[in-house]
């Protein structure tokens, strides 16, 4: 690690259930997710994502909106996409809405830009399937030329060429944070290198220490690019509550729900309360009381080499006042432990 582990919360804004276990309108939360950003920041948390999808279990859809009211309510947290689907937008939108909201929250934007694991999108917007990688590549290569704030000479097969044009607004300080995300492919950890853009591990099962070699790799690409070393960050699931058995009891549900919904359009088998045990156990489920998962986060910390950690603290239909609590105990906590354990 180069630096003091940041400590983050990412959420897709998963459409959660009332205390009668009644599914709540996207409306409300978005609310919701607002009131858990401006708790976050409270509390001390480092960075909150919201992430983009288009289907009827997830309510956020446009990140920056939802982020640019946390900013109106908050001074300090750093707000982010946690994913931004690049390959069915557009790379200039995309910078001007992040420089927009970096602009409105005195310089505290950041983006993590993503293929994106959902795939609703492509159709909603126009995009064939088919053209999955090269929409990516070429329209993460636009976004760096755009990102760096000179004249843009472009051209590709996924959107009209440019010449000599310039991007409004400007990021005010430097240039704007640009993350990849990344879900296990060495191409694709190789790719962030080649761009000098930060490096964001999808982590969402088995064990972390199997990712250790992708921090190996992109550090080893970076130094033969000449580039200098940029932050590594894990994007874990997990949930906080007072005791372990309360934080597994209070997530099995709503988690086997979502991942079985999931895995039904997938092909995968139905998840069994075992297969659960032994993510929270070994796996990469950060779920207990804020002294395990604590451990936890520290011990992937030093097993992975990174830089920051955000934990996914949205899951299924869990309801708003267990991820409120989630997010208190994760801040005033969790973080001071892991940095305690770290020291």
């Amino acid at each position: 690690m180069t630096q003091q582990l940041e400590l983050g919360l990412d959420t897709f804004g998963d459409v959660t259930a009332d205390e009668a276990g009644q599914p709540l309108p996207a409306a409300q939360v978005l609310r919701n997710l607002v009131d858990q950003g401006v708790l976050a920041d409270e509390v001390g948390i480092d960075f909150i994502g919201f992430g983009e999808h288009h289907r009827d279990d997830f309510a956020v859809s446009a990140p920056e909106v939802a982020l640019a009211a946390v900013a109106a309510r908050t001074s300090r947290i750093r707000l982010g996409s946690a994913v931004t689907v690049l390959s069915s937008d557009d790379p200039i939108r995309v910078f001007q809405r992040f420089s927009t909201l970096d602009a409105v929250s005195n310089g505290r934007a950041e983006v993590i830009l993503g293929r994106g694991s959902f795939t609703e999108s492509f159709p909603l917007f126009g995009f064939e399937l088919s053209d999955y990688e090269r929409l990516f590549e070429e329209k993460l290569e636009l976004f760096a030329a755009v990102r760096a704030q000179e004249p843009v000479t472009w051209e590709g097969t996924t959107r009209a060429p440019l010449v000599q044009q310039s991007v409004y607004p400007p990021v005010e300080n430097g240039l704007l944070k640009t993350w990849v995300g990344v879900g296990g492919s060495p191409e694709s950890v190789v790719r962030a290198a080649r761009y000098g853009f930060p490096l964001m591990l999808a982590i969402i099962g088995g064990e972390p220490s199997r990712f250790a070699p992708f921090s190996d790799l992109y550090r080893r690409a970076l130094a033969q690019f000449e580039l200098p070393l940029q932050p590594i960050g894990v994007h874990s699931p997990g949930h906080v509550a007072d005791t372990d058995e309360e934080a597994r009891e209070q997530l099995w549900p709503h988690y086997q729900l979502q991942m079985n919904r999931i895995g039904r359009e997938r092909g995968w088998s139905p998840m069994g309360r075992a297969h659960f045990e032994q993510e929270v156990a070994h796996g990469s489920l950060y779920v207990g009381s804020p002294e395990t998962v604590a451990q936890k986060i520290a011990a992937t910390a030093r097993t992975v080499g990174i830089d920051r950690f955000d934990l996914k603290y949205g899951n299924g239909q869990l309801p708003h006042s267990a991820l409120m609590r989630s997010i208190e105990l994760y801040g005033t906590q969790v973080i001071p432990r892991v940095r305690e354990l770290l020291a």
